[in-house]
């Protein structure tokens, strides 16, 4: 059990986010800075749970969770990056807005993040956590901004190793795609979900415990971690999977009047 506490994470209203929150928020000696660009839900868990509505895709806005946290919690014990959100497109546009408030939620912020908290934690010892992603080392048909945001923050952490600093432990989650409001965001027409789909309650138990044993990587899904072994094993199974994940795309392009190859 986490117990005794003091955490900061981000993306805490809804999904993996709201779900890892309800656990540790269930342990009443922890205390948790919530923190997302919306207040539905993070607030109703109790009084050891600060809520703080705020854009996390800002200097700015990282620089303004910190001074929460250091007045509300004094020493930050765990930050938890979890904040983050996806496309579902075709990769037909030119929009460099669109890109950039992609990669400044999905990548800027837990990597600014991060800095802070090795500053915060000035040599004492800390607990730094990310949402990566599955398909951080597997792009996807229709995720391709998606994919490269996540590729970033997989080349992030393996680097950041290197560095090796004795005081912080980091622990990285790699969810498949996620029963959550995770689709919605994606697009706002209805499209076929990625296979498989795992339930949220799963994640977040997963990686509380990978946070308690102070893990490298938490890799909820038994499928996804055998598909890697099989598909390093068997290329053509990858080509198959792809090609009925790219059959997915195109049906979806269809029924919006565009065509993919």
């Amino acid at each position: 059990m986490i117990t005794g506490k003091n955490i900061v994470l981000t993306g805490a209203d809804s999904g993996i986010g709201f779900e890892v929150l309800k656990l540790l928020a269930g342990d009443k000696s922890n205390k948790i800075l919530a923190v997302d660009i919306n207040n539905k839900k993070m607030g109703t868990l109790g009084e050891n749970v600060i809520t703080y509505q705020c854009d996390v895709s800002s200097e700015q806005g990282v620089d303004s969770i910190f001074e929460k946290a250091e007045k509300e919690l004094g020493f930050i014990d765990i930050f938890y990056a979890n904040a983050g959100y996806p496309y579902y497109e075709l990769m037909d546009y030119v929009d460099w807005e669109r890109t950039k408030r992609m990669f400044e939620t999905n990548v800027y912020s837990p990597i600014y993040s991060y800095q802070k908290y090795r500053e915060h934690l000035n040599g004492k010892k800390g607990h730094y956590a990310i949402t990566i992603s599955a398909i951080g080392k597997m792009a996807m048909p229709g995720f391709t901004t998606y994919s490269a945001s996540k590729f970033a923050m997989e080349g992030f952490q393996q680097g950041i190793r290197f560095e090796n600093p004795e005081n912080i432990t980091l622990t990285c989650l790699y969810p498949i795609a996620t029963d959550t409001n995770f689709f919605a965001a994606a697009n706002d027409e209805v499209f076929e979900r990625p296979f498989p789909v795992q339930s949220p309650k799963v994640v977040a138990k997963k990686m509380v415990k990978g946070l308690e044993k102070g893990k490298k990587s938490v890799n909820p899904s038994f499928l996804f971690t055998l598909s890697g072994v099989l598909f390093a094993v068997l290329p053509p199974v990858k080509k198959v999977y792809l090609a009925l994940e790219k059959g997915k795309l195109k049906r979806f392009a269809a029924k919006i009047g565009k065509h993919v190859d």
